[in-house]
């Protein structure tokens, strides 16, 4: 299992064709403090964002009630729905706009910038499971 000492949330900033535009870290294995260098990031980068990813490197394929707070804020401020993943050890979390609604799902097939946010994350290379954690 992550080292709790080791761990830390990650975001990145995905664009088209899974480019990560943009991506910064906390200190922290829970949580991912707002900063302005973020937001100042997602607001130049706006036109190409697709979509916006986080880890959870303690475990957790669930959007917190602050994931959704800053998620709504997001949308709002862009005035258009993004596509949000939260990324743990073994599973992949994707919240996609259908309409008035979002589509939670298990992503089964991961992109390839995945790997990159779990080792910035310091999670470990573990065989990853989608049905299990």
């Amino acid at each position: 299992m992550v080292n709790p000492m080791d761990a830390r949330e990650v975001c990145f900033l995905i664009g088209k064709d899974d480019q990560v535009l943009w991506s910064d870290a906390s200190r922290s294995p829970v949580a991912l403090p707002d900063s302005r260098e973020r937001w100042e990031a997602i607001w130049s980068r706006r036109e190409d964002i697709v979509e916006i990813a986080h880890t959870h490197p303690l475990g957790g394929a669930r959007f917190s009630n602050e994931d959704l707070t800053t998620m709504g804020a997001l949308d709002s401020a862009l005035g258009r729905k993004l596509v949000y993943s939260v990324v743990t050890p073994t599973k992949m979390l994707r919240r996609t706009p259908d309409g008035e609604a979002f589509i939670d799902v298990i992503v089964e097939s991961e992109p390839p910038w995945v790997n990159d946010i779990r080792r910035e994350s310091h999670i470990p290379d573990l065989e990853r499971d989608p049905k299990g954690e």
